[in-house]
């Protein structure tokens, strides 16, 4: 984008992290099942901070989580618990933590079961992006009756930090939903990467 366009209100020129973030990621439709799983853990690790934290840290989140490697954080035991804990590039909380080995013990019975984590979430919106059409995000629902049904499927499987909420910021973050904003160029441009935009938005 340029800098006579206007992006979505929750990303201010003045921050160039949220900007990029912004103009490269947010809302771009993810298919691959470990991506999407990871994005699902950094949305569940957000849960009561702003998400410019977690764009600060991701890359040293990342490294000390093994890459999001599910195989790999599956096997944590205390001893990589303790050691994670002492690294400030991360969020230390003992309870997100605990919460991201698990799913990823979750995630790797749902794909032995030979279901693909990818093609399950994009079941929830039909397998096409819903593009909403928000005049600014502040209008914005925070969950919506997608967000609320997928997040009751994620649980029922037994995932943590998973309620509607997160459910609904992780499905925009992943291109479940196009939601940027009527003015905003990113809309259009994430648009057209799709060839089928359905038209029941539930907003």
């Amino acid at each position: 984008m340029t800098d006579t366009d206007t992006p979505c209100g929750w990303a201010p020129k003045t921050d160039a992290l949220y900007r990029c973030y912004h103009d490269e990621e947010w809302g771009v439709p993810i298919y691959d099942s470990r991506s999407l799983w990871e994005k699902l853990q950094l949305d569940g690790m957000q849960a009561g901070l702003a998400w410019i934290t977690i764009l600060r840290k991701r890359e040293s989140i990342r490294a000390e989580f093994d890459d999001f490697d599910p195989h790999e954080i599956a096997r944590w035991d205390e001893a990589r618990i303790q050691r994670a804990l002492q690294n400030p590039g991360i969020i230390r909380s003992r309870i997100k933590i605990n919460a991201c080995i698990n799913n990823a013990r979750i995630f790797l019975k749902h794909t032995a079961e030979g279901k693909d984590f990818s093609d399950w979430c994009w079941s929830f919106v039909d397998h096409a992006p819903i593009l909403s059409a928000l005049t600014h995000y502040k209008s914005g629902p925070t969950q919506t009756e997608r967000s609320v049904a997928l997040s009751k499927a994620l649980k029922k499987r037994g995932y943590k930090f998973a309620g509607p909420v997160i459910v609904y910021a992780w499905m925009q973050a992943v291109g479940l939903y196009n939601d940027h904003e009527i003015g905003c160029p990113r809309r259009a441009e994430i648009a057209a990467m799709t060839t089928t935009l359905p038209s029941n938005a539930d907003l």
